[in-house]
């Protein structure tokens, strides 16, 4: 009865979340008459506002890894999970600037991804695909994250009824069809549901798990400090050496990468204007707070269900909701937490087609002709711009499979997953942020440092090496990034560029507090035309 009660609100919100996605698709193509194009598909048309670019955006800090990862780790080490919170409190900082600045440089130039961006900042289109290449890389493991917590949280709030593995493909079958019907305005709308569900479940936790098994916060805390202490400070308890230094790094280069994080670009590039990034990056960080209540109630789980290992850890929080609530308001937390799971995973997915449609397929000759015709405004140019959203659409269906391939045959810890995603990623920041604001720098330059540094990085990882001398591994990546950059800047080749620093950077007054470009020129064809 039990199994039934939950699953059934949770198919129910399946449906909802459905029918959402179908409502805001329906919605805008009535509103504009013609059936969306990739841009309406990949960015939301750019139209999207300061309220939906905020729960768009939250979908960041709140996926499977909030309720699955982080009450996994506080369980298993403590203090070392909070570089999650300074991470995204410094990224939202940073995004003030970051955001508004790549939203007017990707709209002059009719811009759609991070692989455009460089594509056409470098006047190499075969860059932007190797580009996109190298970010599909470290998005899959991100996209095998979020069907595996998913899958975790399906079989959990089923009491057993559906299987891991079945959950699995049902989180791949209907995040893949989300996606593929509603693109990034779809997910906005679905954002919103998803945080008025992940706000009521994590506020009621908060209140409840510490009432129900401690009698308040006050003996909970008492005993957490008089029989856990290693959970409270750094390096925390069994981490494998998360000190202090480890976890400076890691906030550092987590909150450069953050910012120009493929998801994270899409929804800046969604926005109607700056000003909406602009407030979005203040409001942020108040979402946050709600981020201490996986990790804090991953201690209480110490009490309540000790001896959980491995993967087990993952399931703290989830088997205390299981074990003290009735089966409806099981549901309920578990169709919050798989919502935060399709949300960021739609995003991911999307933003592989999109890099995909656009710098890989989008490279074939008759398609780069199309997309020439797009940024003109003529009907082949539409019909082209039609066939890559196709493109892309099929590389959406592909990515969710070998995603979910990786998760029957290559299972990982859920914060190994993020990690190993965020410090590959990391070595886009030189090319794409320094590029954009120093002329100097060059193709053979930025190439040769993404190179050393995401060469790097994989030595480091999966030899076992991460921390590094108690660092990070992906800020000691970066750095040798930076300095082969700057080396070969300075003493390699230089190839000539004669196109003003209008068309190469992304200037100060080119993103006024208004969001309007100030010097008012067209919307030039994309690099990859």
């Amino acid at each position: 009865m039990n199994a039934a009660v939950a699953t059934s609100v949770f198919g129910a919100f399946m449906v909802l979340t459905v029918a959402l996605g179908l409502l805001a698709v329906r919605r805008k193509g009535t509103e504009k008459g013609r059936p969306a194009g990739l841009a309406e598909w990949s960015v939301g048309g750019r139209s999207l506002g300061t309220v939906f670019i905020w729960v768009l955006m939250a979908g960041e800090s709140y996926t499977s890894f909030s309720y699955l990862g982080a009450a996994g780790w506080g369980y298993n080490s403590g203090a070392p999970v909070l570089y999650v919170l300074a991470y995204m409190s410094c990224g939202y900082a940073l995004g003030y600037v970051v955001g508004p600045m790549l939203w007017a440089y990707a709209r002059r130039h009719g811009l759609v991804g991070i692989t455009d961006m460089i594509a056409h900042r470098y006047r190499a289109p075969w860059l932007g695909a190797a580009v996109a290449l190298l970010a599909t890389v470290c998005l899959l493991p991100y996209i095998q994250l979020q069907i595996t917590g998913m899958g975790v949280v399906v079989s959990t709030i089923s009491y057993g009824a559906i299987s891991i593995n079945w959950a699995y493909f049902l989180s791949f079958a209907v995040t893949t069809g989300f996606v593929v019907i509603s693109g990034l305005r779809g997910s906005a709308w679905v954002s919103v549901l998803k945080d008025v569900l992940v706000i009521g479940t994590l506020g009621f936790l908060a209140v409840y798990v510490p009432l129900h098994y401690f009698d308040g916060y006050g003996p909970f805390l008492d005993r957490l400090v008089a029989e856990k202490p290693q959970w409270l400070t750094f390096p925390g308890h069994d981490s494998g050496g998360l000190g202090q230094v480890w976890f400076v790094t890691t906030t550092l280069v987590n909150s450069l990468t953050v910012v120009i994080f493929p998801t994270t670009v899409a929804g800046y590039l969604g926005a109607r204007n700056a000003e909406a990034l602009r407030r979005n990056a203040l409001y942020l960080p108040f979402y946050n707070v709600l981020l201490f209540v996986p990790m804090l109630l991953g201690m209480a789980a110490l009490f309540v269900v000790p001896g959980l290992t491995g993967a087990d850890s993952n399931l703290a929080l989830f088997t205390m909701v299981v074990d003290s609530l009735p089966a409806w308001a099981v549901g309920l937390v578990g169709v919050a937490a798989a919502l935060s799971s399709i949300v960021p995973m739609a995003v991911f997915m999307l933003v592989i087609g999109t890099m995909w449609g656009r710098s890989l397929l989008g490279a074939i000759p008759r398609l780069r002709k199309g997309a020439a015709g797009a940024a003109s405004g003529d009907g082949g140019g539409e019909a082209a711009g039609g066939r890559q959203k196709l493109w892309s659409q099929l590389v959406v269906v592909g990515a969710g499979a070998l995603a979910l391939l990786l998760t029957y045959t290559a299972p990982d810890t859920l914060v190994r997953l993020s990690l190993i995603s965020y410090e590959g990623m990391a070595q886009l920041v030189p090319m794409l942020l320094l590029g954009l604001v120093w002329r100097r720098l060059t193709l053979h330059a930025a190439v040769s440092g993404l190179v050393a540094g995401f060469t790097l990085v994989c030595v480091l990882v999966f030899g076992g090496h991460d921390p590094v001398w108690g660092m990070n591994a992906g800020i000691v990546g970066l750095a040798v990034n930076v300095v082969v950059a700057l080396a070969v800047t300075w003493l390699g080749p230089r190839a000539a560029d004669g196109r003003p620093d209008a068309e190469v950077l992304a200037l100060d007054d080119e993103f006024p507090r208004d969001g309007v470009p100030s010097r008012g020129a067209p919307v030039s064809p994309p690099a990859s035309s």
